[in-house]
């Protein structure tokens, strides 16, 4: 197959910047994230990713194979009861996580931009149990998309995505799912509020790359306040990092853990809804206050 080249800017070209990291980390003797497909995916694009992003990371590398692993655990988690559901991908990129955690009876719907959802069509292998929309995720029309008819169960994952979305935007993808998945999770990752601050500033780079403002932060401590997005919301729960590799993880493990540093890689939480509530106002006019 004839290589391609993406021609993506702003944070749409982020997602190169996650395969990188995640491939590098895959391809190492004990890696933490099994992830060939990342590797596969890396020789089929032609673009310049050491020129644009510099040498891999070993901190950043791991670190986001990591978090690749805890969404992929939270989704497991949740099909170990409901094999059948559906999950839903918010701004799934170049992510391979349909074939990581696939038990052969999923149903993965993934939402991109129409540029990144032309590359998953040319890079990644079809499958009956997975389509990929070409749709913004605050076009809360993908939710339509959904047959879920006997109630199988719908997991959400956005996996580098809220942040960059303007707070507004976030409540209304939080409340619209809740409003309208009941017995489902919603999984997500946040950047503490001073990383945030630099990528408003434009200061923040990796390599040759200004990393897009992030407009919505949240620190850790504040993951409760998710929860007045919606009624629906019954649950906010922390998610920890699993355990790494070497020495290398064992200070992603810690620094996750400790007050002063755990700011310093994307926290993860899970969201589970509960069932209907007649009194909730319309998904339009629901906000919530979830932080600024």
């Amino acid at each position: 197959m004839a290589r391609v080249r993406p021609i993506l800017n702003g944070v749409p070209e982020t997602l190169l910047w996650t395969l990188y990291n995640r491939a590098y980390e895959a391809g190492q003797p004990y890696p933490v994230l099994d992830d060939p497909r990342a590797l596969r995916l890396l020789k089929d694009l032609d673009y310049p990713f050491e020129e644009r992003f510099g040498r891999p990371n070993a901190f950043h590398s791991q670190a986001q194979g990591l978090r690749s692993r805890c969404f992929d655990l939270a989704v497991q988690g949740y099909l170990a009861d409901r094999p059948q559901a559906t999950v839903v991908a918010l701004g799934d990129g170049l992510e391979t996580g349909f074939w990581r955690v696939d038990n052969g009876r999923l149903n993965w719907l993934s939402v991109e931009l129409p540029e990144v959802a032309e590359l998953r069509r040319a890079l990644l292998p079809a499958s009956d149990r997975l389509r990929t929309l070409s749709r913004s995720a605050t076009d809360l029309s993908w939710l339509d998309e959904i047959e879920d008819p006997e109630g199988r169960g719908v997991v959400v994952t956005t996996q580098g995505l809220l942040m960059y979305l303007p707070p507004k935007e976030v409540r209304r993808i939080l409340a619209a799912c809740a409003e309208r998945l009941p017995g489902g999770i919603f999984v997500l990752d946040t950047m503490a509020r001073w990383l945030a601050r630099g990528t408003v500033a434009g200061t923040s780079k990796v390599g040759g790359m200004t990393i897009p403002a992030m407009r919505w932060a949240m620190n850790p401590g504040e993951r409760h306040k998710l929860r007045s997005a919606h009624p629906g919301i019954t649950e906010v729960r922390a998610l920890r990092l699993p355990r790494g590799r070497g020495a290398m993880g064992e200070l992603i493990r810690v620094q996750s853990l400790l007050p002063g540093l755990r700011t310093l890689t994307p926290a993860m939480t899970q969201l589970r809804f509960g069932g209907r509530t007649s009194h909730c106002p319309g998904v339009r006019n629901v906000a919530g206050t979830v932080p600024q």
